[in-house]
Protein backbone atom coordinates (compact mmCIF):
# COMPACT_ATOMS: atom_id res chain seq x y z
CA UNK A 1 0.00 0.00 0.00
CA UNK A 2 2.70 2.43 0.74
CA UNK A 3 4.39 1.73 -2.15
CA UNK A 4 1.05 2.31 -4.09
CA UNK A 5 0.96 5.70 -2.20
CA UNK A 6 4.49 6.75 -2.95
CA UNK A 7 3.97 6.01 -6.64
CA UNK A 8 1.00 7.92 -7.03
CA UNK A 9 2.31 10.79 -5.64
CA UNK A 10 5.66 10.50 -7.28
CA UNK A 11 3.27 10.97 -11.04
CA UNK A 12 1.72 13.90 -9.38
CA UNK A 13 4.55 15.58 -8.50
CA UNK A 14 6.16 15.40 -11.99
CA UNK A 15 3.20 17.22 -12.76
CA UNK A 16 3.88 20.24 -10.69
CA UNK A 17 5.58 23.83 -12.04
CA UNK A 18 8.43 25.08 -10.40
CA UNK A 19 6.49 27.84 -9.10
CA UNK A 20 3.71 24.70 -7.43
CA UNK A 21 6.94 22.42 -5.80
CA UNK A 22 7.91 25.67 -4.18
CA UNK A 23 4.64 26.56 -2.23
CA UNK A 24 3.76 23.22 -1.84
CA UNK A 25 7.18 22.87 0.18
CA UNK A 26 6.57 25.74 1.83
CA UNK A 27 3.42 24.33 3.13
CA UNK A 28 4.84 21.73 4.26
CA UNK A 29 7.26 23.34 5.94
CA UNK A 30 9.88 21.45 3.95
CA UNK A 31 12.72 24.48 3.78
CA UNK A 32 15.70 23.29 4.45
CA UNK A 33 15.21 19.75 5.77
CA UNK A 34 17.35 16.57 4.92
CA UNK A 35 15.80 13.14 5.38
CA UNK A 36 18.13 10.96 7.51
CA UNK A 37 19.31 7.95 5.66
CA UNK A 38 16.84 5.25 6.93
CA UNK A 39 15.29 4.54 9.98
CA UNK A 40 14.57 2.23 12.84
CA UNK A 41 10.48 2.56 13.21
CA UNK A 42 10.70 6.55 14.24
CA UNK A 43 14.46 6.76 15.37
CA UNK A 44 16.56 7.96 12.32
CA UNK A 45 20.13 6.05 12.10
CA UNK A 46 23.25 7.77 11.97
CA UNK A 47 24.27 5.14 9.51
CA UNK A 48 23.55 1.82 7.64
CA UNK A 49 23.54 -1.49 9.06
CA UNK A 50 26.60 -3.76 7.02
CA UNK A 51 24.43 -6.65 5.12
CA UNK A 52 25.99 -9.97 5.19
CA UNK A 53 26.34 -11.74 1.66
CA UNK A 54 22.70 -13.23 1.29
CA UNK A 55 23.28 -15.17 -1.96
CA UNK A 56 23.20 -18.37 -0.28
CA UNK A 57 19.22 -17.75 0.10
CA UNK A 58 18.67 -17.78 -3.63
CA UNK A 59 20.44 -21.24 -4.47
CA UNK A 60 18.92 -24.07 -4.98
CA UNK A 61 20.40 -27.45 -2.41
CA UNK A 62 22.25 -29.03 -4.82
CA UNK A 63 23.58 -25.92 -6.32
CA UNK A 64 27.08 -25.63 -5.59
CA UNK A 65 28.52 -22.41 -3.15
CA UNK A 66 29.17 -19.80 -6.25
CA UNK A 67 26.13 -20.39 -8.19
CA UNK A 68 23.41 -17.68 -6.93
CA UNK A 69 19.71 -17.79 -8.46
CA UNK A 70 18.11 -17.25 -12.26
CA UNK A 71 17.57 -13.98 -13.73
CA UNK A 72 14.06 -13.55 -13.46
CA UNK A 73 11.88 -14.49 -16.96
CA UNK A 74 11.49 -12.40 -19.17
CA UNK A 75 8.07 -12.73 -19.51
CA UNK A 76 7.81 -10.33 -15.65
CA UNK A 77 7.51 -6.77 -16.22
CA UNK A 78 7.02 -5.09 -12.88
CA UNK A 79 4.29 -2.73 -13.40
CA UNK A 80 2.27 0.14 -11.36
CA UNK A 81 -0.83 0.32 -10.98
CA UNK A 82 -3.06 4.17 -11.71
CA UNK A 83 -6.08 4.37 -10.31
CA UNK A 84 -8.58 5.34 -12.97
CA UNK A 85 -6.87 3.61 -15.98
CA UNK A 86 -9.41 0.97 -17.47
CA UNK A 87 -9.66 -1.02 -20.01
CA UNK A 88 -12.96 -2.30 -21.77
CA UNK A 89 -14.91 -3.07 -24.75
CA UNK A 90 -18.64 -1.63 -26.57
CA UNK A 91 -18.56 -5.78 -27.38
CA UNK A 92 -18.14 -7.50 -24.45
CA UNK A 93 -17.76 -7.02 -20.68
CA UNK A 94 -14.96 -7.55 -18.68
CA UNK A 95 -15.72 -11.07 -17.84
CA UNK A 96 -18.29 -11.46 -20.37
CA UNK A 97 -18.77 -14.17 -23.26
CA UNK A 98 -16.54 -13.24 -26.53
CA UNK A 99 -18.96 -12.89 -29.57
CA UNK A 100 -18.52 -15.47 -32.13
CA UNK A 101 -17.42 -12.95 -34.71
CA UNK A 102 -14.22 -11.90 -32.99
CA UNK A 103 -13.08 -16.04 -32.78
CA UNK A 104 -12.18 -18.57 -35.76
CA UNK A 105 -15.04 -20.10 -35.78
CA UNK A 106 -16.76 -15.98 -36.86
CA UNK A 107 -15.45 -13.70 -38.46
CA UNK A 108 -11.75 -13.62 -37.01
CA UNK A 109 -11.89 -9.57 -36.31
CA UNK A 110 -10.23 -8.18 -33.61
CA UNK A 111 -11.84 -6.96 -30.57
CA UNK A 112 -12.96 -2.94 -30.25
CA UNK A 113 -11.16 -1.66 -27.60
CA UNK A 114 -10.97 1.75 -25.41
CA UNK A 115 -9.58 3.12 -22.27
CA UNK A 116 -9.56 5.73 -20.10
CA UNK A 117 -7.23 7.47 -17.05
CA UNK A 118 -3.42 6.73 -18.79
CA UNK A 119 -1.06 7.98 -16.09
CA UNK A 120 0.71 11.29 -16.86
CA UNK A 121 4.11 10.77 -19.03
CA UNK A 122 2.24 7.74 -21.23
CA UNK A 123 4.64 7.89 -24.45
CA UNK A 124 2.68 4.93 -26.31
CA UNK A 125 0.55 2.00 -25.74
CA UNK A 126 0.76 -1.51 -26.37
CA UNK A 127 -1.46 -4.22 -26.73
CA UNK A 128 -1.42 -8.22 -25.67
CA UNK A 129 -3.84 -11.00 -25.38
CA UNK A 130 -2.74 -14.02 -24.56
CA UNK A 131 -4.33 -17.75 -23.33
CA UNK A 132 -2.69 -19.74 -20.95
CA UNK A 133 -3.23 -23.24 -21.25
CA UNK A 134 -4.31 -26.31 -18.63
CA UNK A 135 -0.76 -27.38 -19.35
CA UNK A 136 0.45 -23.92 -18.39
CA UNK A 137 1.84 -23.36 -21.52
CA UNK A 138 1.24 -19.32 -22.52
CA UNK A 139 -0.41 -18.86 -26.00
CA UNK A 140 -0.29 -14.96 -27.76
CA UNK A 141 -3.07 -14.07 -30.45
CA UNK A 142 -2.17 -10.72 -30.42
CA UNK A 143 0.76 -7.79 -30.29
CA UNK A 144 0.71 -4.67 -31.42
CA UNK A 145 2.89 -1.71 -29.73
CA UNK A 146 4.13 1.65 -30.27
CA UNK A 147 0.33 2.46 -30.27
CA UNK A 148 0.74 6.58 -30.32
CA UNK A 149 0.18 8.07 -26.82
CA UNK A 150 -3.13 10.35 -27.68
CA UNK A 151 -4.99 7.02 -28.58
CA UNK A 152 -8.18 5.88 -26.87
CA UNK A 153 -9.51 2.84 -28.30
CA UNK A 154 -9.23 0.42 -31.22
CA UNK A 155 -11.87 -0.24 -33.54
CA UNK A 156 -12.96 -3.36 -34.86
CA UNK A 157 -10.45 -4.80 -37.50
CA UNK A 158 -8.15 -2.10 -36.42
CA UNK A 159 -5.65 -1.41 -39.31
CA UNK A 160 -3.01 0.82 -39.91
CA UNK A 161 -2.47 1.61 -35.37
CA UNK A 162 1.22 0.93 -33.91
CA UNK A 163 3.13 -1.94 -35.41
CA UNK A 164 1.76 -5.94 -34.95
CA UNK A 165 3.84 -8.60 -33.79
CA UNK A 166 3.72 -11.95 -34.46
CA UNK A 167 1.33 -14.80 -32.66
CA UNK A 168 2.41 -18.03 -30.97
CA UNK A 169 -0.83 -19.41 -33.60
CA UNK A 170 1.29 -19.49 -37.05
CA UNK A 171 3.96 -17.54 -35.98
CA UNK A 172 2.80 -14.80 -38.42
CA UNK A 173 2.22 -11.08 -38.05
CA UNK A 174 -1.20 -10.24 -37.04
CA UNK A 175 -4.07 -11.21 -35.07
CA UNK A 176 -4.62 -14.87 -34.84
CA UNK A 177 -8.37 -15.38 -33.72
CA UNK A 178 -9.07 -17.86 -30.80
CA UNK A 179 -10.07 -21.46 -32.17
CA UNK A 180 -8.76 -24.17 -29.93
CA UNK A 181 -9.75 -27.64 -30.12
CA UNK A 182 -11.30 -29.49 -26.73
CA UNK A 183 -14.49 -28.94 -24.59
CA UNK A 184 -15.04 -26.19 -21.83
CA UNK A 185 -14.87 -22.29 -21.95
CA UNK A 186 -11.42 -21.12 -22.45
CA UNK A 187 -10.54 -17.68 -20.81
CA UNK A 188 -8.58 -14.86 -22.60
CA UNK A 189 -6.57 -12.13 -21.29
CA UNK A 190 -6.63 -8.55 -23.13
CA UNK A 191 -3.53 -6.23 -21.08
CA UNK A 192 -2.86 -2.77 -22.12
CA UNK A 193 0.48 -1.39 -21.25
CA UNK A 194 1.15 2.46 -20.71
CA UNK A 195 4.45 3.16 -21.18
CA UNK A 196 6.93 6.06 -21.12
CA UNK A 197 8.65 5.86 -24.45
CA UNK A 198 8.30 4.32 -27.80
CA UNK A 199 9.79 0.66 -28.37
CA UNK A 200 12.64 -0.66 -30.14
CA UNK A 201 12.48 -4.55 -30.06
CA UNK A 202 15.88 -4.60 -32.32
CA UNK A 203 13.83 -7.59 -34.34
CA UNK A 204 11.99 -7.43 -37.38
CA UNK A 205 8.29 -7.35 -36.53
CA UNK A 206 8.09 -11.01 -37.70
CA UNK A 207 10.07 -11.93 -34.65
CA UNK A 208 8.25 -9.59 -32.05
CA UNK A 209 7.09 -12.21 -30.09
CA UNK A 210 4.94 -12.17 -26.97
CA UNK A 211 8.32 -12.27 -24.22
CA UNK A 212 10.47 -10.54 -26.84
CA UNK A 213 7.65 -7.75 -26.29
CA UNK A 214 7.46 -8.03 -22.70
CA UNK A 215 11.12 -7.78 -22.70
CA UNK A 216 11.35 -4.59 -24.90
CA UNK A 217 8.92 -3.18 -22.56
CA UNK A 218 11.08 -3.39 -19.05
CA UNK A 219 11.45 -0.08 -17.48
CA UNK A 220 9.16 1.65 -19.13
CA UNK A 221 5.87 0.12 -17.84
CA UNK A 222 4.06 2.81 -16.28
CA UNK A 223 0.67 0.77 -15.79
CA UNK A 224 -1.67 -2.20 -16.91
CA UNK A 225 -5.32 -2.42 -17.72
CA UNK A 226 -6.50 -5.92 -17.64
CA UNK A 227 -9.78 -7.16 -19.37
CA UNK A 228 -10.51 -11.02 -19.47
CA UNK A 229 -13.54 -12.50 -21.86
CA UNK A 230 -14.34 -16.17 -22.38
CA UNK A 231 -15.50 -18.75 -25.10
CA UNK A 232 -16.54 -21.75 -25.71
CA UNK A 233 -16.48 -23.46 -28.72
CA UNK A 234 -19.19 -25.23 -29.98
CA UNK A 235 -18.94 -29.54 -30.77
CA UNK A 236 -20.34 -28.41 -34.36
CA UNK A 237 -18.13 -25.79 -35.12
CA UNK A 238 -15.84 -25.93 -38.49
CA UNK A 239 -12.87 -24.76 -39.98
CA UNK A 240 -9.16 -25.60 -38.79
CA UNK A 241 -8.27 -26.16 -35.57
CA UNK A 242 -5.64 -26.27 -33.59
CA UNK A 243 -3.67 -29.87 -31.62
CA UNK A 244 -6.04 -30.61 -28.94
CA UNK A 245 -2.92 -29.91 -26.76
CA UNK A 246 -2.77 -26.28 -27.62
CA UNK A 247 -5.73 -24.43 -26.12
Amino acid sequence: MSWLYATAFSHANRTLTGEQSTALKKLRNLEGYTSAPAYLYSTPMKSLPTLLNTDFLFKSPDSGPSKTAAPPSASVVPAATAAGFVLKSPSVADGGSLPKEFTGDGASATLPLEWNGAPAGTQSFAVIMHHVDPEGKTKWYWTLYNIPSGTRGLPKNVAGVGTLGNNSVNGRVGYAPPHSKGPGAKTYVYTLYALSATLTPGVPPEQVTRDVLLSAMKGHVLATAEMKVVYTRQTDATGPEESPKQK
